[in-house]
C-alpha cells in the first residue's frame, strides 16, 4: 500500500470528504470532467508555467519579481499567470499597483512535488510499488527506445 491508498479509501466521489466507500479514477473523471483534468495537466505541459508554479512554491510573489525570478519578459509571464489564474491555479491580489501571486492551494504544490518525483523515479529507474501490471510495462529505456 503506497501513501496514497489510504487517502483514496477513505474518500468521497468528489475526493473532499469521509465516505468509506472507494472510487475509481475513472469513476471521480466521469464525476469531475475529464475534459477540466486535461486542462489542468495542460497548464502544467508548459516550462515557463513549472517555473512560475515553483517559485510560487516557495512563497507570494509580485508579477513582476516573477518575471524576473523565473527569466521572463514581463508580458509573457502576466500571460503565463492569466491562464494560471483562469484555470484556478493561482490566485492574485492586488496590492497597490502590484499583484502578488500564489499557488491556489497546496493540491497545485502537490501536482507540481508529483510530476517531479515522476520524472525522478523514471530516470532512476524506480517504482514506489510493484503492482500486478509491472510485468507488462515498459522500464523507462523500453519506452524510449525506438521501435523496431
Amino acid at each position: 500500500m503506497n501513501r496514497y491508498s489510504f487517502v483514496l479509501d477513505t474518500m468521497d466521489p468528489m475526493g473532499h470528504g469521509a465516505d468509506k466507500n472507494r472510487v475509481t479514477a475513472r469513476e471521480r473523471l466521469e464525476t469531475v470532467g475529464a475534459s477540466d483534468v486535461a486542462a489542468t495537466l495542460q497548464a502544467l505541459a508548459t516550462p515557463s508555467r513549472l517555473l512560475i508554479l515553483a517559485r510560487l512554491q516557495e512563497g507570494p510573489c509580485a508579477a513582476t519579481d516573477l518575471a524576473g525570478a523565473v527569466g521572463m519578459e514581463q508580458s509573457a509571464c502576466s500571460h503565463q499567470l492569466r491562464l494560471l489564474r483562469n484555470l484556478g491555479l493561482v490566485t492574485g491580489e492586488r496590492r497597490g499597483r502590484s499583484v502578488v501571486y500564489r499557488l491556489y492551494d497546496n493540491h497545485v504544490a502537490e501536482l507540481l512535488e508529483q510530476a517531479l518525483f515522476h520524472v525522478e523515479h523514471l530516470r532512476l529507474g524506480l517504482r514506489d510499488t510493484e503492482t500486478e501490471s509491472d510485468d507488462h510495462a515498459p522500464t523507462p529505456d523500453k519506452a524510449s527506445a525506438p521501435a523496431g
